[in-house]
């Protein structure tokens, strides 16, 4: 593991420990946390009911021929759904419809018992029809959709779409003797049962946590009655709404978020920010000394030997000095007679490819106590040097270079 890891594992290791010991004394608290989504509540929660009143107005091929405020009608609805999310929601209800248009008395597909209410105006009969029927819609908060859930708002805007279908009544006369119109009540259209589209808006106001306040905009599509000229029957009409409601919302209205814990801060943290931004600068430090020591060249130790004062060499089986050994040794005595307190050894040696023991070491003898005369003979006094003679040979590189180990060293002792 490197030094700069383990320091920071160090570190980390003491800040949670310290963390740790301060948690003890303050308590962890648990909350909802919508930035973490929202969950699905239980089937049993989220359920409401509606109740809904208003008026609408009726489109038709023949309506053209009647007042735009006389074919104002009342409308109603009643509903219970349920939210399965805070965005999509359905409902399933009973809905309440009027409708009045205009007739043509020529059509012969016409309820003749219907045409009479009122009387014949520019040519067509003022007729009037009540829808009841179930209906059901899918619901999409636009609200939450677009701006996410917020717990307590007072404005939602809803839109809905749906379907259902409807029972028709009608108001029927009949004619006395003199052929005058005889008002016989509402009576059940059995052929003239209708289907319906259906989708709008709702502007919710909360008025509380259980009630809200609502206005309702809705278009719907009918079919057609049997009581049009030419080629409408059965074609599609349409009725523009709008209603005021209440909705009353049961069991748990709101939405679940997950649940997270909320670690209080630990009191005081600058002590110990200090000292971990200290312990960071130290191991930055240790790493970048690391770093430099490891990139410097490594500098090889050069042992330097200290090579002989001088090397007389002598030919084979002669240990007589020259005129140019004896020269030799005089020049290494003034040097030894300049630095009295240096010592000296001086070695005799033979090589060991010729001759017998007793003969080489009689050679090396005879060598190292020529140089020792002449050393005393120039005044160098004995104590200052030491004449021995080594048994080996001064070079082991073979036979062929034999000539080379018959010597005699000067060298400063160790």
């Amino acid at each position: 593991m490197k030094k700069s890891t383990f320091l920071a594992l160090v570190c980390t290791l003491f800040f949670c420990q310290s963390m740790f010991a301060q948690s003890e004394a303050q308590e962890i608290t648990y909350v909802e946390d919508p930035s973490q989504g929202y969950l699905f509540n239980s089937m049993k929660d989220n359920w409401f009911i509606t109740g809904e009143v208003g008026a609408g107005i009726y489109f038709s091929p023949n309506d053209c021929n009647r007042s735009v405020w006389d074919r104002w009608s009342p409308a109603g609805s009643i509903y219970v759904g349920k939210w399965f999310s805070p965005i999509i929601g359905a409902r399933l209800g009973v809905n309440f419809l009027q409708t009045q248009g205009m007739a043509d008395p020529n059509n012969p597909e016409s309820y003749p018992g219907i045409l009479w209410d009122r009387g014949l105006v520019n040519g067509h009969y003022r007729q009037v029809f009540s829808h009841v029927g179930p209906v059901f819609d899918v619901m999409f908060n636009l609200t939450n959709m677009c701006l996410g859930y917020k717990p307590g708002r007072i404005y939602n805007l809803t839109a809905y779409a749906g379907a259902g279908g409807y029972w028709t009544f009608g108001k029927e006369f009949s004619g006395d003797l003199y052929n005058n119109p005889v008002d016989e009540g509402w009576g059940y259209l059995e052929s003239d049962r209708v289907m319906t589209f259906r989708a709008g808006i709702i502007n919710a106001f909360n008025v509380s946590k259980q009630v809200q306040l609502f206005l309702d905009i809705r278009y719907s599509g009918i079919d057609n009655h049997a009581d049009e000229p030419g080629n409408y029957w059965n074609k599609t009409a349409h009725d523009l709404q709008a209603y005021i409601g209440a909705t009353y919302l049961f069991n748990k209205r709101e939405w679940s978020a997950p649940i997270v814990p909320v670690c209080p801060e630990p009191e005081n943290c600058d002590p110990l920010r200090a000292r971990l931004e200290a312990a960071d600068a130290r191991i930055a430090d240790l790493e970048d000394q690391l770093k430099a020591c490891l990139e410097r060249p490594i500098e090889k130790e050069v042992i330097e030997e200290k090579a002989p004062l001088a090397t007389i060499y002598y030919p084979i089986n002669v240990s007589r000095l020259t005129s140019k050994d004896i020269a030799i040794c005089k020049a290494c005595a003034q040097v030894m007679l300049d630095n009295p307190d240096t010592k000296y050894v001086i070695t005799g040696w033979a090589d060991n490819y010729t001759g017998n023991d007793q003969i080489n070491t009689r050679l090396r003898k005879n060598r190292v106590a020529g140089v020792e005369k002449q050393f005393l003979r120039a005044g160098v006094p004995a104590e200052q040097f030491e004449a021995t003679i080594n048994h080996n040979n001064l070079v082991d590189l073979g036979e062929k270079y034999q000539a080379l180990g018959r010597a005699v060293t000067i060298e400063e002792a160790e």
